[in-house]
């Protein structure tokens, strides 16, 4: 019998120093997805219902080829336990218990990944992890973000479309996001944002910018032209979609953009960004993406290698993590303020109740409110302000007053942001406008304690502050809003007929009073 061919290097037998610390990492994972399911969960559902992170399927593929092309060098360094990984786990952990506190998603699913990375250099130690840089750092591309993009990209691809628009002839007007031109009356709505091209981009890039490049100039480089080249086409897309409306019709241009843009246009853009970088490649197809004599012979590494730790200690110090953080998050989660059993809006001096007779249907969403309240007050001075009032006895995951989607300007609707409104005292003013053009002008107010703002940011900050300190607060947000009128004139009408405080009036209608 002839002596077995030798096995490939990527299939040889697992050398025995990494078996046990595989194998503690492998049951790390799996707890922390037994543990954080719904999160995890979440995440997959973004992934699959959604096209705008589409592309983050393929993500876990890529990983895995990314570390399948290091395990050469990687199965030569000896894995140990290392216990200043404790911290960034930690960190992970405290970021979920904000995001739980907070009822913000992100928060949750980026302290999820950020424990899944910490497990890897606390199990392997700092020279795998060393190795494991770009690998590590993708895994940040697991977690669905961008959403918080649409407004601004938005914006950006109507004032390219409409510079485009200009620069081809022809008579074109600008007015928000909405675009009028002699072939008909065009938004740029959430789903025309190119928010899916921009991540996909950057996400390519990034893998690109690794794989092709060794010079980190080259490499800056490449992730400049991820990101401009999506934004760009994007509005060169609006344009297109235009200027066939005006040659074919709309009902062609809508036709041709469902067909022709999406994952087709998506590929002539990748296409046009490798082909601007290919000459520039600079990473020899043999060339080894780590160096596992170079990382052994690191004195820096080698110093950060001496906090060793067993791997079973490793695991006991993270679980002793877990259980604080899930214990002070049940203690918060059953923390909610006390409501009246119903509100209503109060009689304002000077102002009476009137019927609703929009032009165009405006209602903000307040999803998970426990009291909602929506009116209309107008005054013998011909001046009409829509209220609207939600009150929340907590802030949790779809119980978020300052949620994404939620308030004056709900995700999918027919309004969409034309920009920012008249200066009022600790609120946010928003322009809106809808086809037809309609135009409306939406002030908001958050309260919560003491605090009265119209940032999303300081309501979440006081909201965290609440649930860390085991406080029962409710949360109230009141939207003052007139339709056509948008100086402001009229809520400030109404505002001084209410008293002149906002706070102390969203104060009396949350008490019931």
């Amino acid at each position: 019998m002839s002596a077995a061919a030798p096995l490939p290097r990527t299939v040889a037998p697992l050398p025995q120093a990494w078996k046990r610390p595989l194998a503690l990492l492998a049951l790390a994972w799996f707890a922390l997805v037994g543990l954080f399911f719904r999160d995890f969960a979440d995440m997959a559902g973004q992934w699959w219902d959604s096209s705008t992170y589409n592309h983050v399927l393929l993500v876990p593929a890529i990983l895995a080829w990314l570390v399948s092309q290091r395990w050469p060098q990687l199965r030569r360094l000896s894995p140990q336990g290392w216990w200043p990984a404790l911290l960034p786990l930690a960190g992970g952990a405290l970021l979920w218990l904000l995001g739980d506190f907070s009822g913000f998603s992100l928060a949750r699913q980026l302290g999820v990944v950020v424990m899944a990375q910490s497990a890897v250099p606390l199990l392997l130690g700092p020279r795998v992890a060393a190795g494991l840089l770009f690998p590590f750092g993708y895994m940040l591309f697991l977690v669905p973000f961008g959403d918080e993009l649409i407004p601004t990209l938005q914006q950006v691809t109507a004032r390219l479309a409409m510079l485009l628009l200009r620069i081809a002839g022809g008579p074109a007007t600008l007015d928000g996001v909405f675009i009028t031109t002699p072939a008909g009356y065009f938004e740029v709505a959430e789903a025309c944002s190119g928010v899916k091209f921009l991540i996909a981009m950057v996400a390519y890039g990034a893998l690109v910018s690794n794989v092709c490049f060794r010079s980190w100039p080259r490499r800056i480089g490449f992730m400049a032209l991820s990101l401009v080249i999506p934004v760009l086409a994007n509005g060169v897309r609006a344009w297109g979609t235009i200027w066939l409306a005006g040659v074919f019709g709309i009902a062609f241009a809508a036709g041709f953009d469902h067909v022709f843009y999406g994952w087709v246009f998506f590929a002539l853009v990748m296409a046009c960004a490798m082909a601007l970088g290919w000459r520039f490649f600079d990473r020899p197809v043999d060339d080894p993406f780590i160096d596992a004599a170079a990382l052994e012979a690191s004195p820096s590494l080698a110093g950060l290698a001496r906090a060793r730790i067993a791997g079973s200690v490793a695991l006991a110090g993270a679980a002793a993590i877990l259980a604080l953080v899930f214990a002070w998050s049940a203690a918060a989660t059953r923390i909610e303020a006390a409501l009246p059993a119903r509100i209503a809006l109060p009689e304002v001096p000077g102002w009476t109740r009137v019927d609703l007779a929009q032009e165009a249907r405006w209602q903000p969403l307040h999803t998970g409110a426990d009291h909602r309240l929506f009116g209309r007050y107008a005054d013998r001075a011909g001046h009409v302000v829509d209220v609207s009032f939600a009150l929340y006895a907590t802030q949790s995951e779809g119980r978020e007053a300052g949620g994404f989607g939620q308030g004056a300007l709900p995700l999918g609707s027919p309004w969409a942001w034309e920009g920012a409104g008249p200066a009022f005292a600790d609120a946010r003013a928003d322009l809106l406008q809808a086809p037809g053009p309609v135009h409306r002008l939406a002030v908001t107010r958050y309260r919560t304690g003491d605090v009265l703002t119209g940032s999303n940011a300081r309501l979440k900050l006081a909201n965290i502050a609440d649930r860390l300190r085991l406080r029962a607060r409710p949360t109230a947000v009141l939207i003052l809003s007139s339709e056509g009128e948008v100086s402001g004139a009229a809520i400030h009408a109404f505002e001084r007929a209410a008293g002149g405080d906002p706070a102390a009036w969203m104060d009396r209608i949350a008490g019931g009073r």
